[in-house]
């Protein structure tokens, strides 16, 4: 197929193209591992209240699925900074933001973490570690960004770019 269509080529001079991403350049966004690290917190809440009555079939449910939420959750983040750091950070960005290695590896073993326990510190860091990235992601566009409590619960504070 490739000799057939370069044979064409040869005659007809194609326009060529490239990217340097897997996908179509500017629509790269944190936002989703920002929320579902922040629906790591809510339901690791979630199953803290419940546990207090764990004697009924619907407590054990409602624990079953936050449970099984939570590592869906913690996956996501997972899966969405790996994919904007391996897709989206190239010398330029490394060269602004040096440690971004660093604090990628971090958020992963953070939301490893998170889906070993229901520690609600672990949850609390990684939405910061998530925020810390969502912040040099940002910068790295020259887009300014602004703190502010998320609009639901949890309710903790969370990176928001100035639009």
């Amino acid at each position: 197929m490739h000799r057939f269509f370069s044979k064409i080529d040869e005659t007809v001079h194609f326009e060529k193209y490239s990217a340097h991403c897997d996908i179509p350049c500017k629509i790269y966004d944190p936002i989703i591992s920002q929320i579902a690290a922040l629906s790591v917190v809510r339901l690791i809440d979630i199953i803290a209240e419940a546990e207090m009555d764990m004697s009924s079939h619907e407590a054990l449910n409602l624990v079953t699925r936050c449970v099984a939420r939570k590592e869906e959750e913690a996956e996501k983040v997972k899966t969405e900074i790996r994919t904007i750091w391996g897709d989206y950070f190239k010398a330029p960005q490394f060269e602004k933001y040096p440690g971004v290695h660093g604090l990628v590896h971090s958020i992963m073993m953070k939301a490893s973490a998170c889906k070993q326990s229901t520690d609600r510190n672990n949850a609390l860091e990684l939405v910061d570690l998530v925020n810390e990235f969502a912040a040099a992601f940002w910068d790295t566009k020259g887009v300014s960004v602004e703190r502010k409590v998320s609009p639901y619960p949890p309710s903790l504070p969370t990176v928001y770019p100035v639009l």
